[in-house]
């Protein structure tokens, strides 16, 4: 087995990402992290971060003199709350989390607010006959982005087809695949059941129990 394949071969990550599934990809040379829903990475080496998108958003964001960037994936776009906890379980399924907890991990290890670039993908609709969470998605991160002075250099959004993505954080480079092929279901079955998941968590962990 040639290095580079083996996980302990694998440039070291920051702590908080161990969880993140990793592998070395052979067609573009590097380490790969696989994000999922809820999920975002980031990182100061030369790695690829990849992820698959329906109704979701990923942000892909970078400093480009810093060397420093990251993706994220999330299904909702904000929550409103504010009794937030440092050890939030799922923040990250928000946009306004996954945007500034990702955001604040490529400041705290050396990026520069002002030089960060933004691109945006996804927010497909993907899912039949539910609300569309995929134009509300596109809507929040945009309007993110204007509020925070972010600059935003590309975009693909909207849609009705899933999108693969594999983004290079050392020069920001995005390879993005969109899946055409209708008999594949299994995205629209994946984030309908995340959204269904994860709402009803929404819900519960608005009720406050009281003596």
């Amino acid at each position: 087995m040639s290095i580079g394949y083996v996980r302990e071969n694998l440039p070291s990550c920051w702590q908080e990402f161990n969880h993140i599934n990793r592998y070395w990809d052979k067609n573009t040379g590097l380490s790969t992290a696989k994000i999922l829903p809820g999920e975002y990475y980031v990182t100061s080496h030369d790695e690829a971060i990849t992820t698959v998108l329906g109704s979701c958003i990923s942000a892909c964001v970078r400093d480009p003199i810093a060397k420093i960037g990251g993706m994220n994936h999330f299904m909702l776009p904000i929550k409103h709350s504010l009794k937030t906890h440092k050890n939030d379980d799922g923040a990250e399924r928000y946009g306004n989390f996954a945007m500034e907890k990702m955001i604040n991990d490529i400041l705290r290890n050396g990026g520069n607010r002002e030089r960060l670039e933004v691109k945006v993908f996804g927010g497909g609709r993907v899912m039949s006959g539910m609300t569309d969470v995929g134009k509300r998605n596109i809507e929040f991160v945009k309007e993110y982005i204007q509020v925070e002075g972010l600059k935003l250099l590309a975009e693909d959004v909207g849609g009705i087809y899933p999108r693969k993505l594999m983004y290079m954080t050392r020069t920001g480079k995005v390879l993005m695949k969109k899946l055409y092929s209708k008999h594949n279901s299994t995205i629209e079955q994946r984030d309908e059941s995340y959204f269904t998941r994860i709402s009803q968590q929404e819900i519960k962990s608005d009720i406050e129990l009281f003596d």
